[in-house]
């Protein structure tokens, strides 16, 4: 395997200071400041969960102020979990660097050794196929790299992303259609408005569940994120709805005592000015 090659960088060695200086405040603070010293894995673990939504957000706003903030607040947590784990000897900051070099080394092959890989899908099958044999995995499940706790739709699509990973998926986007339209009939079948009464929930939610599977199957062919596409849609509507609570605060009306006509004139304002 080939050694891997330094890309000369003008601003190299101001990185490495500043990332040095990242590792001393760490520590500072870990010695002497009670909160930091207090704290745990644990105790850190929701805390990241919400910086990366913080992230998230900063990067469907194309807010590069608040990305550049947010990934210094993740990388603040990268290097506290590592300090955690070196003061119980389990491995420390050069550990997790090296140990993802060694990764990133062995999993691109194309780049660092031998193998042919001609385009982004060769690669991500590449990919997959190495990750089963680490550690001698060859019987591990393609899915098992999927974390459980996943919101549903973030893991529906890396559960397809990662099936297509060793050749399991639909040919043509036609296709995909096809499944859409197939899902939206059986679902409608479980599901008659003129007997809403008397359908079967957990049919109908099952199908529900299907249809919105091969929504995100089709989004993934037409190379849609579809949770960055539901959120922008969270976004807007937020937007437009609060449109409607200050417009018709000023025209001295209560949103809970207008009808639903009533609002929908300032909805549409909203719809074409947001």
């Amino acid at each position: 395997m080939n050694e891997v090659k330094s890309i000369p960088d003008t601003n190299r060695k101001a990185k490495l200071e500043a990332f040095d200086r990242l590792l001393t405040i760490m520590d500072e603070l870990r010695e002497n400041c009670p909160w930091d010293k207090k704290q745990t894995m644990e105790s850190l673990r929701h805390l990241t969960i919400e910086e990366t939504y913080e992230l998230s957000d900063a990067i469907i706003e194309a807010d590069y102020e608040e990305i550049k903030k947010e990934l210094g607040d993740l990388m603040l947590h990268n290097v506290f979990y590592a300090r955690i784990a070196s003061e119980k000897e389990y491995f420390d900051t050069s550990d997790v660097l090296n140990a993802v070099c060694d990764k990133l080394v062995e999993r691109h092959p194309h780049i660092y050794g031998d193998v042919d890989a001609k385009d982004e899908e060769a690669v991500k099958r590449n990919w997959e196929r190495i990750k089963l044999k680490e550690n001698g995995r060859t019987n591990a499940s393609v899915l098992g790299g999927v974390p459980r706790s996943l919101p549903a739709l973030v893991k529906a699509m890396r559960i397809q992303e990662k099936a297509r990973g060793v050749g399991f998926d639909w040919e043509k986007k036609e296709q995909v259609w096809e499944k859409v339209e197939e899902e939206m009939k059986e679902f409608k079948q479980e599901f008659n408005v003129e007997k809403e009464a008397h359908f079967d929930k957990e049919k109908v939610q099952s199908e529900f569940g299907d249809l919105l599977f091969s929504l995100i199957n089709y989004a993934r062919f037409l190379d849609i994120n579809p949770e960055e596409a539901l959120e922008r849609t969270n976004k807007k509507f937020i937007k437009r709805f609060q449109y409607l609570e200050s417009e018709s605060e000023k025209d001295g009306k209560s949103i809970a005592d207008m009808s639903l006509a009533e609002m929908d004139v300032y909805w549409e304002k909203a719809k074409s000015l947001l």
